[in-house]
C-alpha cells in the first residue's frame, strides 16, 4: 500500500505539470495560428484519446513526459516528410521567429506560474512555524551524526552561517547554506566563539529525506507526553506531565540530556528525579538495552507561528519558488566541479519516495510546486530535444538573421534524444542503486 501511495501522487504531480506544461505550447501554437496535430499526457502507446477539430487529445502508456506536435516543427516525432512540402500558413516554420521563440517558451511560462501560484497559495494558507535563532541561541543545538561529522557539539549556540544572521533553524541545512563555497558555522561554545567549517561537498551527506534529522535539532526542556505501558516507566510510577530534573543525582535540563543519561546506564537501574505538581519525587527504574525506558517527550519550546495576508504571500511565495531554481542551478554547476556527487540525481523512484507512503496534501502541493520550478529550470537548458535547445537555435536566428536548416535541426533533435535517454537511464540506474544500497 505505501508504495501504491507513492506511486499514485508521483502520477498524480506529473500528470498536473506535465499536463499545463504542454497546455502552454499548445495555447501560445493556436494563439498565433499554428495547427497543432496531437497533445498528450505520457508517451505511447496510447491509452485513451479523443479527435477535436484538428487536434488529437491522448493519454500515453508512459507517464514520464508528454509532448505536443505542431505542424511543420521539427520535434521529437522526428517526422521530415512534412518538411519537404513547401510551407503552409499554419505551420510553425512558417511563423515570424519571435512567435516561434514564445511557443517554445509557453510551457516554460506555465510551469513557472504554475510553481508560483503553488507557493504562495502555501504560505497564505499555512504560514510558517519553526524555531528561531532566538530559541537556538538560547537552547542550543543537538548534534547528530552528521553533525558531529563537521565539529558540531551538543549545546552549540550556533550564532551564524557564513558572518550573517539566520532567521530560523531550517535555515541551518537549507541549500543555501550547504552549497556555500567557503562556508562556515559561527558557534558559542563554553563561552567562546568557533568556527566550524562547511566542508566541500557536505551537501552529499543529505542524500535523503532521513539523513536531514541526522544533522541537528534545537535542544528542548520537556515533559511526559506518554508512557509506553510495556516500558519500565510506568512500573517506576511516572505518568504524564512528570518533568525529570535529574538521573542518578545529577541535573538534567534538555531531552537529549536524558536520553544520554540513559544510554550510559544500558541494563541498569537508576535513579530519577521528577517533579509532579510543584514537588519533587524520586524513583527507580531499570533502563532497557536499548537505552530507553518507554516515554515520549513533550516539547515545551513554542515555535514561532506565522500567518501571512493574501498580498504579503505574493511576494514570499514569489521568492521561495525561485529560491528553487536558484539553488538546483548552484548544485548543478557544483556536480561539474565535483562537488556535487552525480548520485544526487535522481528518477522516478526517487520522486517518489520524496512524496512519501503518507498522502498529505500540503506536502503533495509543496513537492508538486517544487518539482514544477525544477521541470521548468531543466526544460530551459539549451540542449537539443527540450525547450531551451530550441529557444538557443531562435535566439540564434533572430541575432544572426540566419535560419538553422531542417537537416540540421533534425540531427540535433536526434543528438538531444540520445543525450536525455542517457540521462533518464543514469537517474534510474541511481534509484536502483539507492534501493540496493539503502542510501
Amino acid at each position: 500500500m505505501d508504495t501504491l501511495i507513492m506511486v499514485a501522487q508521483l502520477l498524480l504531480g506529473l500528470s498536473i505539470l506535465v499536463g499545463l506544461h504542454e497546455l502552454g505550447h499548445l495555447l501560445a501554437a493556436k494563439m498565433f495560428g499554428m495547427r497543432v496535430e496531437k497533445f498528450s499526457i505520457g508517451f505511447p502507446p496510447k491509452i485513451i484519446g479523443f479527435q477535436w477539430k484538428e487536434t488529437e487529445y491522448s493519454i500515453g502508456a508512459i507517464p514520464l513526459g508528454g509532448f505536443v506536435k505542431i505542424s511543420g516543427m521539427v520535434d521529437e516525432s522526428l517526422d521530415s516528410e512534412q518538411l519537404s512540402d513547401e510551407p503552409q500558413p499554419w505551420e510553425f516554420r512558417s511563423k515570424p521567429a519571435w512567435q516561434r521563440l514564445i511557443v517554445m517558451l509557453g510551457g516554460i511560462i506555465v510551469n513557472v506560474v504554475t510553481g508560483i501560484i503553488i507557493f504562495v497559495f502555501l504560505v497564505y494558507s499555512k504560514g510558517e512555524t519553526y524555531f528561531s535563532r532566538d530559541q537556538v541561541i538560547e537552547h542550543g543545538i543537538v548534534a547528530y551524526d552528521i553533525g558531529q561529522q563537521i565539529g558540531l557539539q551538543d549545546g552549540d549556540k550556533i550564532l551564524d552561517i557564513n558572518g550573517e544572521p539566520y532567521e530560523s533553524l531550517n535555515d541551518l541545512s537549507s541549500g543555501n547554506a550547504l552549497l556555500s563555497s567557503d562556508g562556515y558555522y559561527t558557534v558559542e561554545r563554553d563561552g567562546e566563539r568557533k568556527k566550524i567549517t562547511i566542508p566541500r561537498g557536505f551537501i552529499n551527506s543529505f542524500s535523503n529525506e532521513e539523513s536531514m534529522s541526522n544533522f541537528i535539532s534545537i535542544r528542548f526542556p520537556f515533559q511526559i507526553l506518554e508512557v509506553n505501558p510495556k516500558g519500565t516507566a510506568v512500573e517506576a510510577g511516572i505518568q504524564k506531565g512528570d518533568e525529570i530534573i535529574a538521573v542518578n543525582e545529577q541535573p538534567i535540563q534538555y531531552f537529549n540530556e536524558l536520553q544520554d543519561a540513559l544510554a550510559a546506564n544500558k541494563g541498569e537501574t537508576v535513579d530519577l528525579t521528577i517533579v509532579r505538581d510543584q514537588q519533587e519525587i524520586i524513583t527507580s527504574t531499570k533502563v532497557l538495552e536499548d537505552g530507553t525506558i518507554g516515554i515520549a517527550a513533550k516539547n515545551l519550546i513554542e515555535p514561532v507561528r506565522k500567518k501571512y495576508t493574501f498580498a504579503e504571500s505574493i511576494p514570499l511565495g514569489t521568492e521561495r519558488a525561485f529560491s528553487v531554481v536558484i539553488i538546483n542551478a548552484r548544485a548543478m554547476g557544483k556536480m561539474f566541479t565535483g562537488e556535487v556527487s552525480t548520485k544526487n540525481v535522481s528518477g522516478p523512484i526517487g520522486m517518489a519516495k520524496i512524496y512519501g507512503s503518507t498522502w498529505d496534501w500540503i506536502k503533495f502541493w509543496s513537492i508538486t510546486g517544487l518539482i514544477s520550478m525544477i521541470l521548468a529550470f531543466m526544460n530551459l537548458l539549451p540542449i537539443p530535444a527540450l525547450d531551451g535547445g530550441h529557444v538557443m537555435f531562435l535566439l540564434y536566428e533572430m541575432v544572426s538573421g540566419r535560419t538553422p536548416s531542417d537537416r540540421f535541426l533534425e540531427n540535433a533533435q536526434k543528438i538531444g534524444m540520445v543525450l536525455l535517454l542517457a540521462i533518464m537511464v543514469f537517474a534510474i540506474g541511481n534509484d536502483i542503486l539507492k534501493l540496493f544500497t539503502g542510501s
